[in-house]
């Protein structure tokens, strides 16, 4: 027996040491403890610790009133109302959810989930076309590549891939933006452009600029650009989805071409992908 009653009391010890979590308190229970008489400062204490899980307008504020709140209990009520706080998440599938700032591409194999895309950065600049530049005295253009490493991106599409950009704006920021990592920022998927790389061997390349008789240009060309469209789904999230199937391929979404020449083309980065 007594062996007995020590393994119930050591149980119930144990029930009684469980914390538990306070749930928010609901006008019910507010009343309730005002009616008990504990007194303001006991009243108030409970609310600044469990919060409410009401906002108290104005007719409520009479009504309150009414049924004998005081003023230091009403006014406990107003400041703390319960938030439930959402925790950020990296995979999440769900664009409702906190992500940190930064392009995400949606996976679709298995179980759905986002990944997120770290920019790649150019490691070389470099020229093409350079001998019918110089048999035609600049006539036919010259053209400045941005290369970045390995022959294939990490990050695996399908031919029809859809793409999250979060800026800083989605997570409470109001600047709105997040860094590039080159002295830039970056806060509407408007500021990139999708392009085809091109495979070599151990890199990849994409035509940032050009050069002949006429002048020059920095930037993606014009007939190289993938049209994609984009669209907020709340503040600071837009989905980005390119218009048309991409066929099997490497791509990448261009940003941050600080400069003209192969000095822009080293400044480059890219958010890469493969179509598989």
């Amino acid at each position: 027996m007594k062996m007995v009653s020590v393994v119930c009391v050591g149980f119930a010890a144990l029930c009684l040491s469980t914390p538990t979590v306070a749930k928010p308190l609901d006008k019910a229970s507010v009343l309730q403890l005002t009616g008990m008489g504990l007194g303001d400062d006991a009243v108030v204490a409970k609310i600044q610790s469990d919060k409410v899980d009401f906002d108290v307008s104005t007719d409520d504020m009479v009504a309150f009133k009414k049924q004998g709140l005081s003023s230091p209990v009403i006014a406990a009520l107003i400041t703390n109302r319960y938030v439930a706080r959402v925790e950020s998440s990296l995979v999440s599938p769900d664009p409702a959810v906190p992500h940190p700032a930064g392009f995400y591409a949606l996976q679709t194999d298995g179980d759905p989930r986002m990944q997120r895309m770290e920019p790649t950065v150019t490691n070389q600049a470099k020229t093409g076309g350079i001998l019918g530049y110089a048999l035609t005295g600049g006539i036919a253009s010259m053209s400045v590549k941005a290369a970045v490493q390995n022959e294939t991106s990490k990050v695996p599409v399908s031919a029809q891939p859809r793409f999250y950009f979060f800026s800083a704006e989605s997570n409470g920021d109001q600047a709105g933006a997040w860094a590039s990592g080159t002295n830039t920022t970056v806060s509407s998927p408007a500021e990139l452009t999708l392009v085809r790389l091109t495979a070599k061997s151990g890199r990849r390349e994409a035509r940032v600029g050009s050069m002949n008789i006429g002048g020059a240009k920095t930037g993606v060309m014009d007939k190289d650009r993938i049209a994609f469209n984009h669209t907020q789904v709340r503040p600071g999230v837009f989905v980005v989805e390119p218009v048309a199937a991409l066929p099997a391929g490497e791509y990448g979404f261009i940003y941050s071409l600080a400069g003209g020449g192969a000095g822009g083309a080293m400044t480059a980065r890219i958010f890469d992908f493969t179509v598989r």
